[in-house]
């Protein structure tokens, strides 16, 4: 963690916003990893905002429109233009505070302007599993960070938080296994053929 948090003082060094991006499949870790580089650089004086992409998945409501409910988690299940502007907004800072959307777990909806993040913020840590993806607009919202940071985790222990985090949100057993292996383990595989194109790779616990 240590090697981490002097990369983020030497970007906080220029004066200006640092933005971080931390990539990773589901499962992996980012939101622990996030957290604990907001506690850690706090700890330093520095102010911190932690932007999950996750509160860009699309409304139940309307993936069961689109025909998506099933696969929820996947790219074309998340606003991703709307993820994009709001990471350009946070990186022109010209706004006293700039609110972001959260994922709520224990719903399993987004919910809109719950994270209010101030124009005196010095670190913006986003995650999100596609923001290595060479296409529109998840080039747009990488294009404003100074670093990506890829997570890399052991495959068999992921899979297992994953199941884990299905369960405690409902899912039975056989069903949250099922989930994994039919719509993560997927994502996962398109997510880590992004990792050649972050700033590093880092071995997460």
């Amino acid at each position: 963690m240590a090697h981490l948090i002097d990369a983020i003082e030497a970007l906080r060094g220029s004066g200006t916003r640092v933005m971080i991006g931390l990539v990773g499949p589901p499962g992996v870790g980012k939101s622990t990893v996030a957290q604990a580089l907001s506690v850690a650089l706090g700890q330093q004086g520095a102010t911190v905002a932690v932007v999950p992409m996750d509160g860009f998945h699309l409304a139940n409501a309307e993936l069961a429109r689109l025909g998506l409910s099933s696969a929820k988690g996947r790219v074309d299940t998340f606003d991703g233009w709307g993820y994009a502007a709001l990471l350009r907004r946070l990186r022109a800072n010209t706004e006293p505070v700039v609110y972001a959307p959260i994922y709520d777990r224990g719903i399993e909806e987004s919910v809109g302007s719950a994270l209010p993040v101030r124009q005196d913020i010095e670190v913006v840590i986003t995650e999100g599993n596609y923001l290595l993806l060479d296409d529109r607009p998840w080039t747009d919202a990488a294009a404003v960070l100074d670093q990506t940071w890829y997570l890399d985790l052991d495959d068999d222990l992921r899979r297992s938080r994953l199941i884990a985090r299905h369960e405690q949100v409902g899912k039975a057993p056989e069903a949250a296994r099922a989930w994994v292996e039919s719509v993560d383990q997927p994502n996962a595989q398109v997510i880590a053929a992004t990792r050649h194109r972050a700033t590093r790779a880092i071995e997460v616990w």
